[in-house]
């Protein structure tokens, strides 16, 4: 089983967003025999929370399942189950290293460091605008998956 944990702060805005959403990919792939996913916060303000109200509603929009979703913390331990540890922005990145105490460790990406944009992903909770932080979310996951697929070779 492959395992991919999106991280961001609070687990309530952006990580569980990528999660349903990278979920609903690989189920619509026929890869969930082959692809776990799971996301976590790197504070602990949110944890046993549901995602917040507008990934909620932008993820109803787009008819993808939010069932499941609960905000938990990342541990030191995710990082031994985890093949892909996945972060929405640098501070993020900087957590999960502190956290896993595995600085630049190539299993740890900035999510759209993938992608042509090699940003940031806006935090909704501030912006308010979780309809770009969806389509910058998505085109992650998308890049993302295709690098699983090339990786190990689902074909």
């Amino acid at each position: 089983m492959i395992n991919v944990l999106f991280v961001c702060f609070g687990n309530i805005c952006r990580s569980p967003m990528a999660e349903a959403l990278f979920r609903h990919l690989v189920k619509k792939e026929k890869l969930t025999n082959k692809i776990a996913v799971d996301s976590a916060a790197t504070s602990s303000w949110q944890i046993g929370f549901p995602p917040h109200e507008g990934t909620l509603n932008i993820l109803k929009k787009y008819n993808i399942s939010s069932a499941g979703l609960v905000g938990r913390r990342l541990k030191k331990e995710d990082f031994s189950k985890f093949d892909y540890i996945i972060g929405m922005d640098k501070n993020n990145i900087k957590n999960i290293y502190r956290i896993t105490e595995k600085p630049n460790h190539p299993k740890i990406i900035r999510l759209l460091d993938l992608t042509k944009y090699r940003k940031d992903i806006p935090d909704p909770f501030y912006t308010g605008d979780f309809e770009e932080t969806f389509r910058l979310v998505s085109a992650g996951c998308r890049v993302l998956l295709n690098k699983i697929h090339s990786e190990k070779n689902l074909g």
